[in-house]
């Protein structure tokens, strides 16, 4: 056997070339090991509790709740720089349009006589508030349709009509078809444990039967969902995003297979939309399915998958700069402490170009455009001259060359948001949008079937798009199950659109 060194070669340049490679290839997996030790070990966001965040622990959410500090206002900070004891944040009324019930607490009959023997009279009163919630009431609705018969006659008996209903035969009315898909999709609750919600009150309902109302009422409600891919479309700005899904009884697939769930949102500022589609595939026939007739600037990640769509004429394709921070973000951490690196220069310039979009964030289309040409063009451009020199000075197997690769290859959709006041920075809403899918995913964990999986896409598009029009989803549920059924024409059905009804109530 020969010798180790015996097989290295002879050629000097051919040698040093080896020798790059391997200290490249060792500080790749250097990296890679320093990135996975934070992740595991480091100090993570939900350690600064956020009392709006999804994450918190359900067993110490409690604990962790009571030690928040609420956020001060900027008339408040000089204050609690002086008194650093903790302080309850400002108590927030109660919303006026909640039905009140007035309780009158009077003195009692012996303490209305004073002791100079004359009576106390009213001069005036102290009012406060308490909320109170009543638990869920579940009750019968007997429908009694009388039946009519002429006695002088022999004409046949006429039985009163009984009102369309969204599944007939069913004993699911509208208001538990709304507070199953409210609970299901907008609560992130297994259809189990509404099974068990239900049988705490004496009413048995197999989960499969629940399931099966819940896909029908997404069949039913297709029409409204047409309407708002319409609508989706009649702006020329929109976000697309996709997650993954486990789907256990796909004809033909195993089940531990991948699907997708598709987000797309948009539509006009003041009537934005949200639609899910299920996809058994990630390839890009499924962009071009679902955009298929779009014009206008599509904003995604830098997945290939939507080559074709932007490729197409009179699509104009966007890339997202929080994709291209987190990469530095990565390279930072990676970074030896206590020095300042080539990531922490790059991210000094993109956090000065979110700097920018925070200042811009109540300005007009027009004026956030001028802006951009002002304030954030020199930017980008000093940005774009530390790329140059910056990229060929890096190993592209690290994290800094991997974030510099992805700045580089990116760059021309990156840059397009400066084109037009209108026009996002990054992808955030439709991450956004996609994030109570992924939540409610940790619950429910998979689609059983595919129709589940269709279902689940429908009725999140829903729910997420009356949510982003200001509705309460359950009120709107029922308001619209209610009257679905009767809707025969297109102007019926967009009466019922969030951004058409009027506005609705839970109660």
């Amino acid at each position: 056997m020969k010798d180790g060194a015996d097989s290295l070669p002879n050629d000097p340049v051919l040698l040093k070339q080896m020798l790059l490679l391997a200290q490249g290839k060792v500080t790749q997996l250097q990296e890679q090991n320093a990135l996975l030790l934070q992740r595991l070990f480091g100090r993570k966001s939900e350690q600064t509790v956020d009392p709006d965040s999804p994450q918190l622990s359900l067993l110490n959410e409690a604990e962790a709740l009571l030690d928040v500090v609420p956020k001060a206002s900027a008339e408040e900070a000089d204050e609690e720089v002086v008194a650093p004891t903790r302080r309850r944040g400002k108590r927030k009324p109660l919303p006026a349009e909640l039905p009140r019930v007035e309780v009158i607490h009077e003195l009692p009959e012996h303490e209305l006589r004073c002791t100079c023997g004359a009576c106390k009279q009213v001069i005036g009163e102290e009012t406060s508030e308490q909320l109170e919630i009543i638990p869920m009431q579940v009750r019968v609705i007997r429908h009694i349709r009388k039946t009519y018969a002429c006695k002088a006659c022999e004409t046949a008996p006429v039985t009163a009509d009984k009102p369309a209903q969204l599944i007939e035969k069913s004993l699911a009315s509208p208001s538990v078809l709304a507070m199953l898909l409210t609970t299901k999709y907008a609560d992130g609750i297994p259809l189990y444990r509404f099974e068990k919600m239900l049988s705490r009150h004496g009413v048995d309902i197999p989960r499969q039967t629940l399931a099966r109302w819940v896909i029908q009422c997404g069949e039913q409600l297709q029409p409204l969902l047409n309407l708002m891919r319409d609508k989706l479309f009649e702006y020329p700005v929109l976000h697309c995003d996709e997650t993954r899904l486990q789907v256990l009884h796909e004809p033909g697939r195993d089940p531990t297979a991948q699907s997708w769930m598709w987000v797309q949102t948009g539509g006009p500022p003041d009537k934005p939309v949200i639609l899910f589609d299920y996809s058994t595939s990630r390839a890009q026939e499924v962009p071009l399915r679902l955009l298929d007739g779009y014009r206008g600037y599509l904003m995604t990640d830098d997945y290939a998958g939507y080559n074709a769509v932007a490729a197409q004429d009179g699509v104009e394709r966007l890339a997202c700069w929080a994709h291209a921070r987190r990469k530095f973000v990565d390279a930072q951490k990676v970074q030896p402490k206590g020095k300042t690196g080539r990531a922490d220069m790059a991210l000094n310039l993109i956090n000065k170009l979110y700097g920018i979009e925070r200042d811009l964030k109540e300005a007009s289309d027009s004026e956030r455009l001028a802006a951009r040409q002002q304030r954030s063009q020199p930017i980008l451009e000093q940005l774009n001259v530390w790329l140059d020199k910056t990229q060929s000075q890096v190993a592209g197997q690290t994290a800094l060359g991997k974030a510099v690769n992805y700045l580089a290859s990116n760059w021309s959709r990156l840059v397009r948001y400066v084109e037009g006041g209108q026009l996002p920075i990054d992808n955030n809403r439709a991450e956004n949008a996609i994030r109570p899918f992924v939540i409610g995913r940790k619950n429910w964990l998979f689609s059983d079937t595919p129709k589940g999986a269709t279902a689940s896409a429908q009725i999140y598009s829903l729910i997420e798009t009356a949510k982003a029009n200001g509705r309460e989803p359950y009120a709107w549920l029922r308001y619209i199950l209610e009257r679905l059924p009767a809707a025969s024409s297109v102007e019926s059905y967009e009466a019922l659109l969030p951004w058409n009804c009027m506005p609705i109530t839970a109660s």
